[in-house]
């Protein structure tokens, strides 16, 4: 499952194939829209919940609130069928696997980070499998260096700063498809994906700046009073 983007998802994979996946497209609704998704996925895959082996989520990086959605309802699906603890995959590194038949060389993976910013990383995509080199990290698309910049990219930050970002990858991905973030996690698994950087990661959101809500100031925090 990942809610690290606009598209909020599920899918089931049977470790060889995709076996159904559901996306609904609601930048605000993460909480209404995941667990109706997820029973979708469990429905068109003709399977119950109890038959699952796994749970991975996506961990970003992404808007506060959507990711913590995510990554709750994952821990809470494992726990509730006493499979181990859910296992992580940045949202970035399944957006760039999803290109990784259909293009060749340097890749930028940018994803919309609100307040004018965008989330990013840089692939190298070669023999089928997608390489972190840089990131993941949030900035300016125009402050991005151009060398950057001048990529081809995938994911809704080339579509919100066309100027900055020009080189959209055609038909390239807009958000997180979880069908590809389950095939990510079976090779990585599998360990037939050998890369250092796309990894398996703990169930904890990959948040990159503070939550745009703060306690006022003098509010006790957790654990205080």
């Amino acid at each position: 499952m990942d809610t690290a983007t606009h598209a909020i998802g599920a899918a089931v994979h049977d470790g060889r194939d995709v076996r159904a996946r559901v996306v609904r497209e609601d930048a605000r609704k993460h909480a209404e829209l995941l667990t109706p998704a997820i029973e979708e996925a469990l429905r068109q895959a003709g399977l119950h919940r109890d038959q699952l082996t796994a749970v991975v989520c996506g961990v970003g990086p992404g808007p506060f609130t959507g990711l913590r959605v995510g990554v709750v309802t994952a821990q809470v699906l494992a726990h509730a069928l006493g499979l181990p603890a859910p296992q992580g995959i940045c949202s970035l590194d399944a957006l760039a696997h999803a290109v990784r038949d259909r293009h060749q060389g340097e890749l930028l993976v940018a994803t919309d980070a609100r307040r004018k910013e965008v989330y990013w990383a840089r692939y190298r995509v070669d023999q089928g499998r997608a390489t972190r080199v840089a990131g993941p990290g949030v900035a300016r698309a125009a402050d991005l260096p151009r060398e950057v910049r001048e990529l081809p990219v995938v994911g809704r930050g080339a579509l919100l700063y066309p100027d900055a970002l020009p080189h959209l990858l055609p038909d390239g991905p807009r958000d997180v498809d979880p069908g590809e973030l389950a095939d990510l996690a079976v090779r990585l698994r599998a360990g037939a994906h050998p890369d250092e950087d796309a990894a398996l990661l703990p169930p904890e959101p990959l948040y990159l700046r503070r939550p745009d809500a703060v306690a006022p100031a003098g509010m006790p925090t957790s654990g205080e009073g």
